[in-house]
């Protein structure tokens, strides 16, 4: 698995699948998808596009995608996969994930939500929703299984009855949500750790790491951007790294990150900026603290 790749999360229709291409052209071999992003369709025409010119080939690149809260149930996990598929054009997926341990129930609306502004939920289990994904791996549906924003506490549980084993847990990383713990136990356990926002996210411009004086002054150091710096800093945590973008610089920027390094203190500096902030929580979402 690369570990740069591009994330798709809100990239605007229109242009999605425009920064795929460029991506891939420039050399990107991992990118991040979801259902939920409702971009697949636009993504999958991008594929199709570069596979057409020859130059790469579908055995060369990443593909990841996500099972949505709302096909938890066993009954749908498959039928959601193959729909990702044909959206994505593809055959397979190299990695399919649970985007979150929580199952909703089944409904017109993505998130529905009841009159009190709740998430509305169905009584299904992450252990059935395991065993439909594994059941994937063994039809040849998908490569490898994982998770996305999982705490320890639900990966502890789901080691306990796996049979394919999560090979990924993508979760929000910055310097701002450093996840130390989190980290050291995805790692001990050999699952990988996919570092999604790796800028910070939507939300007040001043209150972002790639705005931090310490971020600044690093990157000027270096005679990088910050971005580049944030990015390194995951890359050098052993991370897999996937930010977001649909202008071509920008994306051609954030790739131009293995020239350099961070020092031990220039690390320590980064992760002492910490301070368990997120900017993907769903409690503003779903009126629940999924992460409490």
């Amino acid at each position: 698995m690369p570990q740069l790749g591009l994330g798709t999360w809100r990239s605007e229709p229109g242009k999605v699948g425009a920064a795929v291409e460029t991506a891939l052209k420039i050399g990107y071999r991992h990118i991040d998808c979801a259902a939920i992003y409702m971009n697949e369709p636009e993504v999958g025409e991008a594929f199709s596009r570069v596979f057409a010119q020859g130059d790469v080939a579908r055995e060369d690149i990443f593909v990841t995608s996500k099972l949505w809260n709302n096909k938890h149930h066993p009954d749908v996990v498959e039928e959601a996969c193959r729909q990702t598929l044909t959206d994505l054009q593809l055959e397979y997926l190299d990695l399919y994930l649970i985007h979150w341990g929580i199952a909703f129930k089944p409904s017109k609306e993505k998130e529905p939500l009841d009159e009190t502004g709740l998430i509305m939920t169905e009584p299904v289990s992450i252990q059935d929703t395991w065993r439909a994904m594994e059941s994937l791996v063994e039809k040849g549906l998908v490569k490898s299984i994982g998770v996305a924003n999982f705490t320890t506490a639900m990966l502890i549980d789901l080691l306990t009855y796996a049979k394919v084993k999560p090979v990924m847990n993508q979760v929000e990383i910055h310097p701002y949500n450093a996840q130390p713990e989190l980290v050291n136990f995805c790692l001990a356990k050999d699952v990988a750790v996919t570092a999604y926002s790796p800028l910070g996210s939507h939300g007040d411009a001043s209150n972002k790491p790639i705005s931090d004086a310490a971020v600044l002054s690093i990157a000027k150091a270096h005679n990088k951007t910050p971005a580049q710096v944030l990015i390194r800093w995951s890359l050098q945590r052993g991370l897999v790294v996937i930010p977001k973008s649909t202008n071509p610089d920008r994306i051609a920027e954030n790739a131009n990150v293995f020239d350099f390094e961070l020092s031990d203190a220039e690390m320590e500096k980064l992760t002492k900026l910490n301070r368990n902030y997120r900017f993907v929580d769903p409690i503003e979402w779903w009126g629940l603290g999924y992460f409490n």
